[in-house]
C-alpha cells in the first residue's frame, strides 16, 4: 500500500525533523532523504512529494495534514519510477470520492479533528449538525477550515455553533492520549473511535423528526479501515448514510463547522495548558517545541501532561537538556 501526499516547504521540514531518528542512509536518486518507522517506508523529494509504503501508511501520512500543499500530486520523470513501482495504492492515489449530486445543500453531520500533527496540546474531534436551512446562513458567516481562518475569527465563530446547532466535542488531553497510545491505541485508532462517537453523540440530541440527510468525514483514512477500527472496538455504528472525502470543508459546511469548533476547543486547551506550564506553548511540532519540551523537563515538570510523547520531540527535548 502507498500514500502520497504534498506538503509545503515548511512541511518538509518538519516531516524531516520528524524522522531524523529513522533517516536511511541510502535514500533513492533525487529524493531528500528516506526514512523508515513502523514498517512504512517514507520518501520525500524536493517538489514537495512524500511517499509513504508499507501496511497502513495513512498511520503516517496523517501526521502532516495540517503540511499540505494546495497544489495537486504530481510525478515528475524523474520521481515516477519509485512511485510506479508499487502495484496497491491507498486512496489518496485513487480518484477523489464523488458525492451525490446536491450534497453541499443537504443536512448533514460533519466531523473534523485537529491537533494529530502537534506535539503539544490535545487530540480534539468535533461533530456538528447543520440542517438543510442552516446551510446557506453558515456559508454567509463564512465558516471554512480552520487552518485557513485566524484565531480571532475563530474564536468569532464558534459561539453561533455552540448557541445554535447540535454538536459534540471529544477532547483527548495529552494525559488521556498517552495513555491509550502506549497501551497500543494507534492515533488513526483514536481518531476513528472518537468521530465515530460525536456522530452518536449528536444524532443522540436530535429528534426523530430532525435526522439528517448524511454523515461526512473529513477523511483521514480509508473507509474500511475506520471501520476496522470501529468493529475491533465494538463501537456503534450509525444507520445514517456516510460518506469519508478528504477537504471535507470544500464539499460541505458542516465539516468546516466541525474544524472550526474543534479548534476553538484545542485552542483554549493549549491557553490552560500554557497556564499551568508557566510558559507559552508553540501549536505544531517544530525545534520550538523541542525548546520548551527541555525547559519542562528541566523544571520537573510531568511532559506526559502537555505533550503526546511519541512524537519525536520528546528524544530530541532530552538531548537539549
Amino acid at each position: 500500500m502507498q500514500t502520497v501526499i504534498l506538503l509545503t516547504k515548511e512541511g518538509l521540514k518538519q516531516a524531516k525533523s520528524t524522522y531524523a531518528d529513522q533517516l536511511l542512509k541510502k535514500a533513492p536518486p533525487y529524493s531528500l532523504f528516506q526514512a523508515k518507522k513502523n514498517g512504512v517506508t517514507i520518501t520525500a523529494y524536493k517538489s514537495g512529494k512524500v511517499l509513504f509504503q508499507g501496511q497502513e501508511p495513512e498511520r503516517e501520512a496523517v501526521h502532516f495534514k495540517q503540511y499540505e500543499s494546495k497544489k495537486t500530486v504530481s510525478s515528475s520523470k524523474k520521481e515516477s519510477k519509485p512511485v510506479l513501482s508499487t502495484k496497491t495504492t491507498s486512496h489518496s492515489k485513487k480518484p477523489r470520492t464523488k458525492l451525490p449530486a446536491g450534497f453541499a445543500d443537504w443536512g448533514v453531520i460533519g466531523s473534523d479533528e485537529v491537533g494529530a500533527g502537534a506535539y503539544f496540546g490535545p487530540l480534539t474531534t468535533a461533530a456538528v449538525y447543520v440542517p438543510r436551512d442552516k446551510v446557506a446562513e453558515l456559508r454567509k458567516l463564512g465558516f471554512a477550515d480552520s487552518k485557513t481562518l485566524t484565531d480571532d475569527k475563530i474564536k468569532e465563530l464558534a459561539p453561533y455553533i455552540i448557541e445554535n446547532l447540535p454538536y459534540h466535542i471529544v477532547n483527548l488531553t495529552p494525559d488521556f492520549y498517552n495513555q491509550k497510545q502506549q497501551s497500543g491505541q494507534n492515533v488513526v485508532a483514536m481518531k476513528a473511535l472518537s468521530h465515530n462517537f460525536t456522530h452518536n453523540q449528536v444524532l443522540a440530541k436530535l429528534a426523530p423528526s430532525d435526522q439528517p440527510d448524511a454523515i461526512l468525514v473529513d477523511q483521514f483514512v480509508q473507509g474500511s479501515s475506520y471501520y476496522r477500527y470501529l468493529d475491533k472496538n465494538r463501537q456503534k455504528k450509525p444507520t445514517v448514510p456516510t460518506y469519508f472525502i478528504t477537504k471535507g470543508e470544500s464539499e460541505h459546511v458542516a465539516v468546516a463547522a466541525a474544524s472550526v469548533l474543534a479548534r476553538y476547543v484545542e485552542l483554549q486547551t493549549m491557553k490552560e495548558l500554557s497556564q499551568e506550564a508557566g510558559m507559552t506553548l508553540p501549536i505544531g511540532a517544530g525545534k520550538e517545541a523541542d525548546r520548551k519540551a527541555a525547559q519542562l523537563m528541566n523544571q520537573g515538570k510531568d511532559l506526559s501532561h502537555f505533550a503526546k510523547l511519541h512524537f519525536a520531540n520528546t528524544k530530541k527535548a532530552e538531548a537539549l537538556r
